[in-house]
């Protein structure tokens, strides 16, 4: 039975000479106590030396994946025909038997047996001393542990991370002190707040003058580009309303000024090592989002090997957490975009498509971020390919192609055929086209009556209808004489009505009301059908006169009651 064993100068193949002591596990450690016993029980039988440390470390990785190298194939091809081979990993052994056709041994007398050779290697290996084999070990794992995490000095995403945090503490410290120096140096010269705007020129400008009254005999050209802003600053200096300083004052300010301008000049030699660096770790993310996004988008994530961990769904909406867990709480909408947001590609989207505009461009990012992490190469390929197709699709979303115009060549429009009715793919018409048809026209003929004639039937129909009626004089008396009968009979019943004892209740007062209510009404209706015979048709006018005078007569009729019984009371 052979032994394979690895160590940092190659493989080595041990032959056992006494099987029958493997058998008894927990006095095998007592063989290897010494050289000479151990070579009783085991022997070098060949050694495969590693060329050089790329060659080890190839050789490690693929150990550790439990996959057999090409050099460990041959080695084993070469001395172990017909013979079983003792292995240390169980599934490097399945490997070996499936493709070398080996078979292989792993149980508790192996780990044993290699915990003795591991005790006694430098003795059983000739030309293998522990000063070489110390070094060798130590470079080999080293070598290892960068491969195994990836790890590698110019991809040391961490100073990215540090960075970027300082460049935005940089940013608000430098605000905060720009507006502390416009708010100290306002109260001496107030109207250069308004004149000079930018914060650095500002500082620059306050350092040079000092005193306000020494700016007629400065020259600002070096600070200020614009003439006119210069000239303006001068002409403010002459009649600004600020109150007086002393110089201690405006030492003080001085300094604060050159504090300003020394975070500036850092923060802009920050900026561009955070470029160069960007650059190097992340060259496709940053060709596609910029440096800064990139390098926020590795801060928020923490390393940029977990951000590649992370589907472009979660890179899209990185940075707006908060919105999202408020809008699930609530159920409302959830935030389109986070720190994505400040890519210039959304920044030229219109307001409808950023959010389409972000899908796209957080699944691109997801395959940048992915290839920078994993990836060998150190091009920005993918990144640059990928923005192209991102800047295309906005284009399309937002109808600028190219070759699309609003006319020809020429200026004229064109003319586009309408196919509302006709198939996308076919082209057959899906329901018929409305045609012009001429049989549904309606010819004059002589036989039909004229116009003039049918308006002069219409205009005697409505002459007949709104005709009023022409009443005889002999009608009118009749009229008249009816109304005075009328009269008569009321007068009469209502003498009647004070003979009769005032002892009754206003029950019986009320019923000789509606009495007489029930006697008017069917005379007024007697009245109306005498007057529809004689007449076609009755005015409107002519009834309600009718009514009128009816309703004066039962008020005047009430009215002479009521007095009547107060008299007799």
């Amino acid at each position: 039975m052979l032994v394979l064993f690895e160590t940092p100068a190659g493989f080595a193949l041990f032959k056992v000479l006494d099987e029958g002591k493997l058998d008894k596990v927990e006095d095998l450690w007592k063989e290897f106590t010494t050289s000479d016993s151990a070579r009783k029980v085991v022997e070098l039988k060949a050694f495969n030396k590693f060329e050089n440390t790329s060659d080890a470390l190839s050789a490690a990785t693929l150990i550790i994946d439990s996959k057999p190298s090409k050099g460990l194939r041959k080695f084993l091809q070469k001395h172990c025909e017909g013979e079983t081979l003792a292995v240390a990993d169980s599934k490097l052994g399945n490997a070996i038997k499936e493709k070398l056709k080996i078979d292989c041994l792993h149980n508790s007398a192996v780990m044993e047996l290699m915990r003795g050779l591991r005790n006694q290697l430098t003795e059983l290996i000739t030309g293998l001393g522990a000063q070489d084999l110390g070094p060798m070990s130590l470079g080999l794992s080293h070598s290892l542990s960068r491969y195994k995490l990836k790890f590698s000095p110019e991809k040391v995403d961490t100073m990215i991370i540090q960075a970027i945090g300082l460049l935005d503490d940089l940013d608000k410290e430098l605000n905060t002190y720009a507006m502390r120096v416009r708010e100290w140096y306002g109260w001496h010269f107030p109207e250069l707040t308004k004149i000079v705007t930018d914060n650095i020129q500002y500082a620059k400008v306050v350092k040079m003058m000092g005193n306000r009254t020494n700016a007629v005999d400065l020259d600002f050209s070096e600070i200020l580009s614009d003439e006119e802003i210069e000239t303006q600053l001068k002409e403010a200096a002459v009649i600004s309303m600020g109150t007086e300083v002393s110089d201690l004052d405006l030492s003080n300010i001085k300094e604060l000024c050159d504090q300003v301008l020394a975070l500036s000049e850092y923060r802009a030699q920050l900026y561009d090592y955070l470029k160069s660096r960007m650059n190097t770790i992340a060259p496709n993310l940053t060709a596609l989002v910029g440096e800064l996004v990139g390098a926020r988008l590795i801060a928020h994530g923490g390393s940029l090997l977990n951000l590649a961990k992370q589907p472009g769904s979660t890179i899209q909406i990185l940075g707006a957490e908060k919105a999202l867990f408020r809008a699930l709480k609530t159920k409302h909408s959830t935030p389109k975009y986070g720190l994505i947001y400040h890519a210039s590609l959304i920044g030229k989207a219109s307001q409808k498509h950023k959010g389409k505009i972000s899908r796209s461009l957080a699944a691109k990012t997801a395959l940048a971020i992915r290839y920078d992490a994993l990836g060998d190469g150190e091009d920005n390929s993918i990144g640059t390919e990928s923005r192209l197709k991102l800047e295309t699709r906005l284009q399309v979303l937002e109808n600028r192609e190219l070759g699309k115009s609003a006319g020809s060549i020429k200026g004229k429009p064109k003319i586009e055929v309408y196919e509302k009715d006709r198939k996308k793919g076919a082209g057959a018409l899906t329901t018929p086209a409305k045609t012009y048809n001429p049989a549904a026209d309606l010819v004059l003929t002589e036989e039909t009556p004229k116009k003039s004639e049918l308006a002069s039937k219409k205009r005697k129909h409505h002459e007949v209808k709104t005709e009023p009626s022409a009443v005889p004089a002999e009608e009118a008396i009749q009229e008249d004489g009816d109304q005075e009968d009328r009269k008569k009979k009321k007068k009469k019943k209502s003498k009647e009505s004070e003979e009769a004892p005032a002892v009754e209740g206003d029950g019986e007062k009320k019923k000789k009301k509606k009495s007489k209510e029930a006697q008017e009404e069917p005379a007024v209706a007697a009245a109306s059908e005498g007057e529809k015979k004689k007449k076609k048709k009755k005015s409107d006018a002519d009834g309600e006169d009718v009514a009128m005078q009816t309703e004066e007569s039962g008020k005047k009729d009430k009215k002479k009651k009521k007095k009547k019984h107060a008299d007799d009371e």
